[in-house]
């Protein structure tokens, strides 16, 4: 298994879709990778990729980029997406907590967090996606108004984050406890499933989604 993960990070560094240690890229991903000026979606924490593939076949004429450190599962989608001559969809390499790194103020229209780790310990909690340090990194890469959206299937750290985004002053718009009890919702929340969702829905989990925006600097 270690040899099979080796040689999937060596091969990852020869993908044309995979980027690494690009700081270069800041606020040049349109112009530089995608060569067009469409909106930008963000998946982080992507693991395979497989929600920034599902949004990328629906949406053509929008840019997705998967974010992700660990390179063996970031192989898998970067294949995929290289062996449909996906075009519109890419990934990067590096922690989230860089994300102001690669990406100018306003060069991002919108953000998907799909089953990140809750880290449910107390002393983690400034790891998980939607503690304050991270807010300020979306706010600050977002456009104004940029939407972004949460799924999980844990019940404390959905509540976690709702309390978060309203403690940073941000707005809910839409926070679903159970999607599929639930009608009206875009098809991308509910048709689009990853191993993992598939997996909680085996194990007889509720799927919660959180749809929010962050406040616009003063």
């Amino acid at each position: 298994m270690a040899k099979k993960k080796l040689q999937r990070i060596a091969e990852l560094l020869s993908f044309p879709n995979v980027y690494q240690f690009r700081h270069d890229l800041k606020g040049r991903w349109g112009e530089m990778v995608f060569k067009n000026d469409h909106p930008i979606t963000l998946e982080l924490a992507c693991g395979k990729g497989e929600y920034t593939l599902g949004l990328a076949r629906r949406y053509p004429h929008r840019n997705f980029i998967g974010i992700d450190i660990k390179g063996p599962r970031l192989w898998r989608g970067a294949k995929t997406a290289l062996e449909e001559g996906r075009t519109n969809a890419c990934f990067l390499r590096t922690y989230i907590d860089f994300l102001t790194d690669y990406f100018e103020t306003g060069e991002v229209h919108e953000i998907w967090i799909v089953f990140p780790d809750p880290y449910p310990n107390k002393p983690k909690e400034k790891k998980r996606l939607t503690a304050r340090p991270f807010l300020e990194r979306y706010r600050a890469v977002l456009v104004p108004g940029g939407l972004l959206h949460l799924k999980t299937d844990d019940d404390n750290f959905y509540e976690y984050s709702l309390e978060s985004i309203r403690a940073f002053g941000g707005t809910i718009l839409q926070a679903v406890s159970d999607i599929y009890a639930c009608e009206g919702l875009e098809e991308e929340v509910t048709g689009i499933r990853t191993f993992y969702e598939a997996q909680h829905l085996a194990a007889g989990k509720k799927i919660k989604y959180v749809r929010f925006r962050l406040p616009s600097y003063e």
